[in-house]
C-alpha cells in the first residue's frame, strides 16, 4: 500500500506528489468530502467510546459485583450482534433511524447508537477479561468497609484495575467506527471509509494514503496501550 502510494504514475519512478496533493489548498474542494468524513469518523469514535465506558463497563461492573447470576446472559446478549450481518442490522434499525430523524435530526453522530451494538461482543469481551482477572468483589467489600459511597468504589477501586480492559474496548470501539462502511453506507450517512469510496473513483491514491494511515493510527495505539500494560505490569512486581 505505502509503494503504491509513491508512484509517479504511467513514466514510472517514485515521488511524494501524492502526499502532497493532501496539503496543497487547490484541493481543498476536491477532497472536501473526505475530510467531513474524517471529521464525521472522529466524532463517532468519540461517541461510540463514551457509550463503551460509560454504559457496558458501569453495567458489568453492576451485574459482577451484584448480580453474578446475570453474567452469563449478559454475555449471550453482548454476542448476539456479532452473528447479525450489519445488512440485517441496518433492516432493523431502519426504522429507529427514521424517529431519530424526526426528533434529533440526521447528524452523524446518530450513526454511534449502532455502532454501540455493533461494538459490544469485543468491547465486552476485551472489559469481561480484566473483571476476570482481578477479585473486584472482594475489591468493592474492602472499600465498603472502609465507609466507601458505590459511586467511590467503581470510580475510584474498580476501574483503575480494569483500565487495560476499559483501554482494549476503546481502541476496539474506535478500530471498528473507522473500518465501518455498509451501515453508514445504507443509511445514507457519511463517515471515513464512505468517503474513501467516493474519492477512489477520481483519486484512489489519496484513498489509499488515508486507508494507510487508518491502518497506521490503530497500531500505535494498540502499541500504546501494550506498552502502558507492560510498564503497569512491572510497577506491580517491583
Amino acid at each position: 500500500m505505502a509503494e503504491f502510494t509513491l508512484r509517479a504514475g504511467l513514466g514510472g519512478g517514485y515521488d511524494l506528489n501524492h502526499w502532497a496533493d493532501i496539503i496543497d489548498p487547490e484541493n481543498e474542494r476536491r477532497y472536501r468530502a473526505l475530510f467531513t468524513g474524517i471529521s464525521n469518523s472522529i466524532v463517532l469514535a468519540a461517541v461510540t467510546v463514551g457509550i463503551v465506558v460509560l454504559l457496558l463497563v458501569p453495567t458489568m461492573i453492576l451485574v459482577t459485583l451484584r448480580f453474578p447470576r446475570l453474567v452469563r446472559p449478559l454475555e449471550l446478549l453482548c454476542l448476539v450482534p456479532i452473528t447479525v450481518p450489519a445488512v440485517v442490522l441496518v433492516v432493523g434499525l431502519a426504522p429507529v433511524y427514521s424517529v431519530l430523524a424526526s426528533t434529533v435530526g440526521t447528524a452523524p453522530w446518530t450513526l454511534a447508537f449502532a455502532y454501540g451494538i455493533t461494538v459490544l461482543p469485543f468491547a465486552h469481551r476485551a472489559v469481561q477479561s480484566a473483571l476476570g482477572a482481578v477479585d473486584v468483589v472482594t475489591l468493592s467489600e474492602a472499600a465498603r468497609s472502609l465507609g466507601a459511597g458505590w459511586a467511590r468504589v467503581v470510580v475510584s477501586v474498580i476501574v483503575p484495575n480494569i483500565r487495560g480492559g476499559v483501554l482494549a474496548a476503546s481502541v476496539i470501539a474506535v478500530a471498528v467506527v473507522l473500518g465501518e462502511y455498509t451501515i453508514a453506507s445504507l443509511l445514507n450517512r457519511q463517515n471515513l471509509q464512505t468517503a474513501l469510496v467516493q474519492v477512489s473513483k477520481s483519486d484512489p491514491y489519496v484513498a489509499i494514503i488515508f486507508a494507510l494511515l487508518a491502518l497506521a493510527f490503530a497500531f500505535t495505539m494498540l502499541f500504546v496501550i501494550a506498552r502502558a500494560g507492560a510498564t503497569r505490569t512491572r510497577r506491580k512486581r517491583t
